[in-house]
């Protein structure tokens, strides 16, 4: 893992109990595919998958890694495509992740590593039930609440686990916006991190 990520790291936070309380489902999914040894397929879902939903598909597939958690898959969505907005990627490069951009163009295609001898995660907007995801056998992770309220079925899903997150979008435009964005990449990170490291392989 790069080094700049791992001073990110050591800044995460501890977790209260009501924040627990709604990671628990999450954990629960996760270490009974392990216990059956099963793949574990996470889509986290979000209106536009431009902010949160990325994200949480990041930070836990790197929380999964260092864990060494075997067997895990990451995957976002939306509930309409639009793109991953700029400065997503821009926190996480500032965060440690190394972030090239190999399609600019509307909706742009990102590569993110984490690490210089791992598989790098695709980033780009797409809808949750795009061809990109999986079918079948996966939790939906709904980390907004309109993507919650405005999807009650997700086909394919095996569990639905609503946990959301503040959209950074309020900060768009104001002089809070990198220190809200950062903030929030840490949140992800801290529940995402707690998740895997309850994990019993």
């Amino acid at each position: 893992m790069y080094s700049a990520l791992s001073k990110t790291l050591a800044q995460l936070q501890m977790i209260g109990e009501k924040r627990k309380a709604i990671l628990q489902p999450l954990v629960d999914f996760v270490q009974q595919k392990i216990n059956n040894k099963q793949e574990v397929n996470l889509n986290f879902i979000c209106t536009h998958n431009s902010r949160r939903s990325h994200l949480s598909q990041i930070w836990a597939q790197v929380a999964a890694a260092y864990y060494t958690i075997p067997n895990v898959y990451c995957y976002s969505g939306g509930t309409e495509e639009t793109a991953l907005f700029p400065k997503v990627a821009e926190t996480l490069a500032d965060q440690g992740f190394n972030i090239f951009k190999i399609a600019d163009i509307d909706n742009p295609i990102y590569v993110i590593k984490y690490d210089d001898n791992t598989l790098p995660i695709v980033g780009f907007s797409k809808k949750y039930d795009s061809s990109f995801n999986p079918a079948s056998a996966f939790a939906a992770i709904m980390t907004c609440s309109q993507a919650d309220s405005g999807c009650p079925f997700i086909a394919g899903a095996e569990k639905r686990i609503p946990i959301t997150f503040e959209d950074p979008k309020i900060s768009d435009n104001t002089p809070e916006q990198t220190k809200v964005y950062t903030e929030r990449s840490l949140q992800i990170a801290t529940e995402m991190f707690y998740v895997f490291s309850l994990i019993k392989k």
